[in-house]
């Protein structure tokens, strides 16, 4: 695991997508494409940004999966991860990706579940962008997290500490509006992703990264996973990174 500090959730953010990019780039001349997962939330702003603006990419050759999505939840409604990934990705690229395999919550999780591991066992992924939650989840994984599926997605109970979270970035009006359930990529499936980019800033995540960075590996704690990955990064600011023993 590569710890990369910044001062900054810009100058973090650029690096990370510096990082990432270098994997598709190399990915697309190694194979002719590359496959990638893609994170939302307020902590990926600034990541999707410098990705969208890197150059030398033919985003033609890539194809990209959803990492996540609410249960219930409409492409129209402000906290949609679809809705997210469409205004802040997809639709900011200099040239249409190959495909991007969004993930819909509203009729059946359970089939889309399927559908969504059906495509992805096809492919290797090359790089993940993803982040941690406060509660230490990646994707809906949330405490304690199913370190043992082999389902490539699943529909998850979203603790409380989860949806204070969602409340607290602003994407709910109040607490009763944040679903109970989403559908999350499972922890196997994004470890096995050639390379992970992880981008946490904030303080906010301080106790989350010390904790799954410099604790046991545990469902407990379930970023904590990422300390098994042959080849993660992590990008963060100097308040993500303030709780960090020497």
């Amino acid at each position: 695991m590569k710890i990369n500090i910044s001062e900054g959730k810009q100058e973090s953010a650029r690096l990370a997508a510096q990082c990432g990019a270098g994997y598709i780039r190399r990915a697309i001349e190694e194979k002719g494409e590359a496959t990638i997962i893609v994170a939302t939330g307020a902590s990926q702003f600034e990541m999707l940004e410098a990705l969208v603006a890197e150059s030398g990419i033919d985003w033609s050759q890539v194809t990209g999966f959803h990492l996540d999505e609410y249960v219930g939840i409409p492409i129209d409604h402000p906290a949609s991860f679809r809705g997210y990934l469409w205004q802040r990705f997809v639709s900011q690229l200099p040239l249409p990706l190959r495909g991007f395999h969004f993930l819909s919550g509203e009729e059946n999780p359970l089939a889309e579940c399927q559908r969504a591991g059906a495509l992805i066992q096809e492919r290797e992924v090359d790089v993940a962008f993803i982040g941690i939650g406060e509660n230490g989840h990646i994707a809906f994984n949330d405490p304690p997290a199913d370190f043992e599926t082999t389902n490539p997605y699943l529909v998850v109970d979203l603790d409380d500490a989860c949806r204070q979270q969602q409340l607290g970035e602003g994407w709910f009006p109040t607490f009763a509006d944040v679903p109970k359930q989403a559908i999350s990529m499972s922890v196997n499936q994004i470890m096995k992703s050639a390379a992970i980019v992880c981008t946490v800033p904030d303080e906010r995540k301080a106790e989350a990264v010390a904790n799954s960075l410099q604790g046991t590996v545990t469902p407990a704690v379930p970023a904590s996973v990422m300390q098994k990955h042959a080849d993660c990064h992590l990008y963060l600011d100097q308040p993500a990174a303030s709780k960090l023993s020497s």
